[in-house]
């Protein structure tokens, strides 16, 4: 049994039915991916799943630690944990978000100039619950219910109808994973308010007062790098024996024999790296070392524990945790006695460090922090770096990741860059600070538990992907031709990795992905040959 999902009140959220608003009227992708029967269905999720876990919101499972009580006892201790930290986020021990969660709480309009903004509500083509202020709306009402003079003595007369109990409070711990923080929401707010801001409050509730948060967020996340240094689980020696073979690498392919500097004490920047570049796409850190190399820029990277990851996955649902990974990095950065701190294509690492970072370190523990981006953008505009851009004379789209041009406003840079080496570079519509998030933000990109991969390569990156074939036009489905997603961000490229898989669509139509970097040492005028692999045969 389910209800209508276009038209739910927020206080269906503790409705009693098997699944609330089952996703069945996906937005309809524009052509070939209309008609050509490519695009996968979602898995059929297990029956046993719903016992155990909460699957009645969607019926898609986010929260994988999040376990149905056994008794009675239980369940009474759960919601009264819960009450307890929905009471503490509008004290003022919240500092951080008390104003901006208080702001949006009391000044909602109702007006849905943020369901238009959503990247999810319109992928899943409007169901009511991924509106943005839908979840506001549930943690509101709750709050009202239990918590304000009014609320106790009038209930749903004054919108505090929302009963608190293990399902509500369950599907409002999903729903809080069913938004990508990227905070498009907040930016077209015309009262200012942040919804997304809501999401990530309620996460925080449910990972510092519950103790549930994803396990590839937190168990194989926040835990993992401070244990072992990297989210990826690469210790020192696995990173140190990495960069060998990629130093090894890149004189096989390039004839330079480039020694990454490690450790380095006062250098003037010290590159921060999404760890899993290492791993997963180590042509990434290796044309960061051949373009700085090339400009003669003083750089190191470090091997210390928490100095070689630039993660910080608490960013994403859990204040204490974020605060522990940033002081730890700029203790590092401290040590080494650089100028400065330089994020590598990590949008999450600018946000982590550069935002969320600087508001919790005193000034005596931060070190100045920025963006590759203005750095790669000057070495292109004074001439130190010298491009042939024919070698790049292919389609080319950039991605903005939300976390570089929303939170940062770094916007112009990479197009500067772009318009030098790219000369086939098209937008993406919108783009800039209005782009729509890739879908696989705050933590998706790395979600695959039971069948949450699904809800994101079809729900959330959908719009992405409407995107991605639309720069192209009618040279997408022609496989002859090369066509390059630009994605200057690890979160980002993962989940376009799983798009392009998942759609057939660089089997099919020839769309590759990678980073700027990449790109830009591809079209350098003293590259003998190409740099990127798809272009060598």
């Amino acid at each position: 049994m389910s209800v209508s999902t276009k038209n739910l009140r927020a206080s269906a959220i503790a409705e009693d039915v098997d699944v609330l608003s089952p996703v069945d009227d996906l937005a309809a992708l524009p052509a070939p991916y209309d008609t050509n029967g490519l695009e996968p269905a979602f898995k059929v999720p297990k029956e046993e799943w719903a016992k155990t876990r909460c699957a009645s919101l969607d019926g898609f499972i986010a929260l994988d630690t999040l376990k149905r009580p056994e008794t009675k006892e239980e369940e009474d201790e759960f919601v009264r944990k819960f009450l307890a930290g929905l009471e503490k986020l509008f004290q003022d021990a919240n500092k951080n978000a008390l104003q901006p969660l208080k702001l949006t709480m009391e000044f909602c309009a109702k007006c849905n100039t943020c369901s238009e903004a959503c990247h999810i509500y319109q992928g899943s083509n409007g169901d009511e619950i991924y509106r943005p202020s839908y979840r506001a709306d549930v943690l509101r009402r709750m709050y009202k219910k239990y918590f304000t003079p009014s609320g106790k003595l009038l209930g749903g007369i004054v919108g505090a109808d929302v009963e608190v109990n293990w399902e509500s409070i369950a599907r409002l711990g999903e729903l809080a994973y069913r938004c990508n923080l990227c905070r498009r929401c907040a930016q077209t707010c015309p009262m200012g308010l942040d919804n997304g801001l809501v999401a990530r409050e309620i996460r925080k509730l449910f990972s510092q007062e519950l103790g549930i948060a994803p396990t590839p967020v937190h168990a194989k996340g926040t835990e993992l790098q401070l244990k072992v240094g990297s989210t990826t689980g690469l210790t020192r020696l696995a990173l140190l024996d990495t960069i060998e073979f990629i130093e090894e690498d890149i004189e096989e392919r390039t004839g330079r024999k480039i020694k990454f500097p490690i450790d380095k004490q006062g250098a003037d920047v010290l590159l921060l790296h999404n760890a899993g570049e290492f791993i997963a796409w180590p042509e990434n850190p290796a044309a960061f070392a051949i373009l700085l190399d090339e400009a003669g820029v003083d750089w190191t990277l470090s091997s210390e524990l928490m100095g070689y990851d630039g993660v910080n996955y608490g960013a994403w649902y859990d204040d204490v945790q974020t605060k522990k990974i940033a002081l730890a990095q700029f203790e590092v950065a401290k040590k080494l006695g650089v100028r400065r701190i330089m994020v590598g294509e990590c949008g999450h690492a600018h946000k982590a460090i550069a935002v969320s970072a600087d508001r919790m370190a005193a000034s005596e523990d931060r070190v100045p922090v920025e963006s590759f981006l203005p750095m790669m953008a000057d070495l292109v505009k004074t001439g130190k770096l010298k491009f042939d851009p024919k070698k790049n004379d292919f389609p080319v789209t950039l991605h903005d990741p939300c976390n570089v041009v929303r939170q940062m406003g770094i916007v112009q840079p990479q197009r500067d860059i772009l318009k030098v080496i790219a000369p086939q570079f098209r937008e993406m519509t919108p783009h800039g600070v209005d782009n729509f998030c890739c879908g696989g933000g705050s933590g998706f990109a790395i979600m695959n538990s039971y069948n949450f991969g699904d809800f994101r390569d079809k729900v959330s990156a959908r719009k992405k992907f409407e995107q991605i074939i639309n720069a192209f036009g009618d040279e997408f489905s022609n496989p002859n031709v090369v066509k390059y997603v630009c994605a200057p961000c690890s979160n980002c490229k993962g989940t376009i990795r799983d798009l392009l898989k998942v759609y057939k669509t660089t089997a099919t139509y020839n769309v590759q992905y990678g980073g700027l970097v990449d790109l830009m040492v591809n079209g350098l005028a003293s590259m003998d040959k190409p740099y990127l692999e798809f272009l060598e045969d």
